[in-house]
């Protein structure tokens, strides 16, 4: 499997950073980081959305499953999340894709386009540290699949 995370925004050099590459790296997976900045800011809300859309998208890699992150999106205890990402292993899926959009939320088209709208509560949560939940999940949903001990019941 591979995996990109793409996020609008860059993250800065700290112990967010630092937790995310920790998590990352405990993974056999090959994994990146894509940060999308948008140097020129557009007029309104809606505008910028569609921009980041663009972006966001063109970033995912072909035939990849896509999750985006949404706080109206599916909460999933550990165990479903990575019951989920074994399915699409399991029927073919090498790639999986995480968006991450920015302060506005995202465009329509990146929902359409979504395998899977997921929650991490409906809470606010700020962007650098929804990094950090979502590396770590994701080495606890590799960690569950592979039978190692680290995620305890």
């Amino acid at each position: 499997m591979q995996l990109s995370i793409i996020a609008i925004g860059r993250m800065q050099r700290g112990p967010e950073q630092q937790l995310v590459d920790e998590y990352l790296k405990r993974l056999p997976w090959k994994s990146s980081v894509v940060e999308i900045e948008i140097k020129k800011q557009a007029a309104n809300a809606e505008e910028r959305k569609a921009r980041e859309a663009e972006r966001l998208l063109a970033a995912v890699p072909d035939g990849a499953a896509l999750i985006v992150l949404d706080e109206r999106g599916k909460a999933l205890n550990s165990r479903a999340f990575a019951g989920k990402i074994d399915a699409w292993q399991a029927t073919g899926y090498s790639n999986l894709a995480i968006i991450i959009g920015g302060a506005d939320g995202l465009h329509e088209n990146v929902y359409a386009r979504a395998d899977l709208k997921l929650a991490f509560g409906t809470l606010t949560w700020p962007h650098m540290l929804v990094r950090v939940l979502l590396a770590e999940q994701i080495y606890r949903a590799w960690s569950i699949n592979a039978g190692h001990p680290y995620h305890r019941d």
